[in-house]
């Protein structure tokens, strides 16, 4: 028996160690397995997301809620169909004669024409084209532009300041103050204007300025004169030669007896000067007209010869006016300077500005004599009535000519 019990602890020993191994290598198998499984797994990519519409509409635009934005489609440029140019000609001159340019000059003629009633000396709005009709020389010409102007003006007023007491000396001094402030009180923000006064020689007060206090001070300074004479076509020929070198549209405001006494120049130069000025107008204002109501007809031989020279400078006040399209003013009563400055002021601002290209294109340097006339629809004169529908006088204001440009050789 112990004998069995021994045999049985042996086969006992026996298969403990074979089962241990065999149990082992179960074990690593099973770690190996799970080992391959996680490698498996990570290896294999996740499935993709369920398709979505990714079709750009053709507006451009998200393509669905949730889906990316969709760029505009870019469009094709349309093929360039314009044909190449040509090439440029190559012109050969004949031996000798070299390359030469053509430079036409096309004159053109500025009218400006106030109309203005006889009695009120009011502007008259509201014409046409079609009302002017402009004579150059007799031959008529064709309005080719046409406009009713209103804007600032530049001005220059030109005062006689001299110390003659021969001729009421102080009374002409007042009366060229109250007629220099008076214009100063038409003037405008945006209005320029300078101030020159004379005597026997021309002095500048005030040089262009918009700043119409800093005109007052220099009027307000003309208090007492200086020597005697007054050379007013010097003074005339003067200011003319300024305002030509500023550009545009310029007014020269002449206050004075107008009587000439010691001047370098002739009449008939400075006539030839105002005729030949460009695009200046000159209106005048005499002064002394009370001094010389008082004493007009008087008795004695010097009394004769102060009406005759006062009549002369009336006259000659009136040419200087005329002949570049303005109006000469005579009040005699303080009040009548304000209200002949208020009709200048309205005459300078309302204008009708005509121009015409004329039809003798020569450049001779000529005087072209011109004159405007007025008509209604059937060519025949204009007549303006008031609200009685009676008839109604009227001034037409322009200027007497011009003076052709001279060709240059």
């Amino acid at each position: 028996m112990l004998r069995d019990i021994e045999v049985a602890m042996r086969r006992t020993h026996r298969i403990v160690p074979a089962v241990f191994r065999g149990f082992c290598v179960v074990v690593l198998l099973l770690a190996g397995l799970t080992a391959l499984d996680k490698a498996q797994g990570q290896a294999t990519p996740p499935p993709p997301p369920p398709a979505q519409d990714q079709t750009a509409p053709d507006a451009g635009g998200p393509g669905g809620d949730s889906g990316v934005i969709a760029l505009p489609k870019k469009k094709e440029a349309p093929a360039d169909t314009t044909p190449p140019a040509p090439a440029e000609p190559k012109v050969k001159n004949p031996e000798g004669l070299s390359n030469f340019s053509l430079h036409v000059d096309v004159s053109e003629v500025t009218v400006d024409v106030g109309v203005l009633l006889e009695k009120t000396h009011q502007f008259v709005p509201g014409l046409k084209p079609n009302n002017f009709k402009v004579y150059e020389d007799g031959v008529e010409q064709k309005v080719t532009g046409f406009k009713r102007t209103e804007a600032p003006i530049t001005a220059l007023m030109v005062c006689e300041f001299a110390g003659t007491m021969t001729y009421g000396g102080m009374a002409l001094i007042q009366d060229m103050r109250n007629g220099a402030f008076s214009f100063a009180q038409q003037l405008r923000p945006q209005d320029y204007v300078a101030l020159m006064t004379y005597d026997m020689r021309t002095e500048i007060r005030l040089d262009f300025t918009q700043d119409k206090r800093e005109l007052v001070e220099a009027i307000n300074s003309l208090r007492i004169g200086g020597f005697q004479e007054t050379n007013v076509f010097d003074a005339l020929y003067e200011g003319i030669d300024r305002l030509e070198r500023i550009e545009g549209r310029k007014y020269l405001i002449l206050i004075g007896s107008g009587r000439d006494s010691f001047s370098k120049l002739t009449l008939d130069k400075i006539l030839k000067k105002v005729k030949e000025s460009h695009d200046i107008t000159i209106y005048t204002i005499s002064t002394g007209g009370f001094m010389r109501a008082m004493t007009e007809g008087g008795m004695g031989e010097r009394r004769q010869m102060q009406d005759i020279t006062f009549l002369q400078a009336d006259n000659e006040m009136r040419t200087f006016a005329n002949l570049t399209g303005g109006a000469s003013y005579f009040p005699r009563f303080q009040a009548e300077y304000g209200e002949d400055f208020a009709q200048i002021n309205q005459n300078i601002r309302s204008k009708y500005e005509l121009v015409y290209h004329p039809t003798n294109t020569k450049l001779d340097g000529t005087f072209r004599k011109l004159r405007v006339e007025l008509v209604d629809d059937e060519g025949q004169p204009l007549h303006i009535q008031d609200e009685k529908h009676k008839p109604l006088k009227y001034d037409i204001i322009a200027r007497d000519g011009y003076r052709a440009r001279q060709q240059v050789e």
